[in-house]
């Protein structure tokens, strides 16, 4: 979750083809429009919320993705920004106005999702 596209460099299997951001999203039809592939884009946010936050990361990042993830809001086809946006309002709801809100912005900032 820390650096998507490290997780191996191999003679066999390549190099890792994760994005830790946007700016190297990976445009395909295979992996169901690479949701897989692309995974290291959120994971990467996660990480740098939870590492914002401090504590264990069940105690405050895990509980806004939870919140988002069984609140039955978040679409089935939603993109990255959708659930960005979700994860700020989750933050808003859980946290009010204060440093979590900003770190939750900042996390996807970081990575290059717009959360507005």
């Amino acid at each position: 979750m820390k650096a998507p596209g490290t997780a191996y460099d191999d003679d066999v299997l390549g190099k890792d083809p994760q994005p830790a951001s946007m700016d190297d999203y990976i445009h395909t039809g295979d992996d169901n429009g690479g949701v897989h592939l692309n995974s290291g884009i959120p994971n990467r946010a996660f990480y740098l919320l939870a590492t914002a936050l401090g504590g264990s990361s069940w105690e405050k990042a895990g509980q806004l993705w939870f919140d988002v993830l069984t609140g039955g809001e978040l679409a089935v086809d939603a993109d990255f920004a959708a659930f960005a946006r979700q994860t700020v309002a989750a933050a808003r709801s859980r946290f009010g106005d204060g440093d979590e809100l900003e770190a939750v912005r900042k996390a996807w900032s970081e990575v290059g999702v717009p959360t507005a």
